[in-house]
């Protein structure tokens, strides 16, 4: 392995990679893009587009895809190449501000599709440059937002930053009512990711757990966790070898991995991230959880991601770790060592609860 300093973000276009490869002026109206929102000028974006497809050529990239999050459960993407036909019969390698910015793949076949006539179920994806843009598989991954020809929303992205975009508004305001100065509040994640390993044999014996991903029929297993000896024990040295490719394949698409151990039911592992941005740590974990199965398969195992694989023990869970913290790193909901004499912790803990009182219903069926 690299040093893990060298191999961390090493296929992320972040923010190291942009200061390097766009001029200043570019870099500086990017930033200003991504912290306030500012549209950014075309001219701009095709040199931002430029040194996108340059960095991403040097690590092996032939395609682009705009990367999204429809009402599917999972992430979609269309691949394009970088080439464009010269006379001659020649080609060369093209990328431009507009490719950039804005993508039209057909949203006729996703669940929403059904909602309007086919002549109008084009959909558009829009960058997000707020996540990082990242290269897997030779291609250069743009994440996006997802709209259709007349402006609904048809992803889960779109509600997640407009929701953020709220809760910072509201918190800086209360925090200026308070005589505090802030430039801005950021929700922020960390969502630890609970799963079962178990060996590829065995799960390809299983038709329940290849179409359903979850116990159907059988009997109970014969050891439950009426010992708990399998929380926190001793890693086995298969699945300690597949934790070591899949942390290093992680930081390498820019992913805080940080702990990992067994949980408590048998074949029970987690993975538990550094938090960052909540549409950040909400597009990392969606690549985590490929990376989790694809991993698997190179060590002879499957990755079960199913809440409730097996009947009759642990499930597992994806404990979000959320928090508000001002642009400036001060976590909003810290309470400090005095916490009754913290008044922005005690008006933002009450804000919390009251809120989660009152919308209780909606929550619920936001997490469903």
């Amino acid at each position: 392995m690299s040093n893990v300093s060298e191999l961390f973000g090493s296929m992320v276009f972040n923010d190291k990679v942009m200061r390097e490869k766009l001029p200043k002026n570019t870099y500086k109206a990017l930033k200003q893009t991504i912290k306030l929102g500012q549209p950014l000028d075309i001219s701009m974006a095709n040199e931002v587009a430029h040194a996108m497809k340059e960095w991403a050529i040097e690590k092996g990239a032939t395609h682009y895809t705009h990367w999204f999050q429809p009402l599917t459960g999972i992430t979609a993407e269309k691949h394009d190449s970088f080439i464009e036909p010269v006379e001659g019969g020649g080609v060369i390698l093209e990328f431009s501000g507009k490719n950039l910015i804005k993508g039209e793949p057909d949203a006729s076949s996703f669940p929403s599709g059904g909602l309007r006539a086919t002549f109008e179920a084009r959909g558009y994806t829009a960058w997000d440059p707020t996540s990082y843009a990242f290269i897997k598989e030779n291609t250069l991954y743009i994440p996006t937002a997802f709209c259709s020809y007349s402006g609904e929303v048809l992803d889960k992205k779109t509600p997640l930053l407009r929701s953020m975009e709220v809760v910072g508004k509201s918190a800086t305001r209360i925090l200026n009512l308070l005589g505090v100065s802030v430039s801005g509040v950021n929700t922020t994640v960390g969502p630890e990711q609970e799963y079962f390993l178990i060996d590829r044999e065995m799960y390809d014996q299983r038709d329940d757990l290849i179409y359903c991903g979850r116990t159907l029929f059988g009997a109970k297993p014969p050891k439950g966790q009426e010992l708990d000896d399998h929380y926190f024990g001793a890693i086995k040295p298969r699945v300690s070898a597949y934790m070591k490719d899949l942390d290093e394949e992680l930081w390498k698409l820019g992913i805080y991995a940080k702990t990992k151990h067994n949980e408590v039911a048998p074949s029970q592992h987690e993975l538990a991230p550094i938090f960052s941005s909540t549409n950040v740590a909400t597009d990392h974990n969606q690549l985590t959880m490929e990376m989790m199965k694809k991993v698997a398969k190179k060590h002879g195992l499957a990755c079960l991601l199913h809440e409730k694989p097996f009947e009759g023990i642990n499930g597992s869970g994806k404990h979000n770790n959320w928090s508000l913290s001002t642009s400036e790193g001060v976590n909003l909901l810290d309470p400090g060592k005095e916490p009754y004499k913290n008044t922005k912790f005690l008006l933002f803990l009450a804000a919390v609860i009251k809120a989660v009182d009152e919308y209780q219903d909606l929550l619920r069926v936001s997490v469903v």
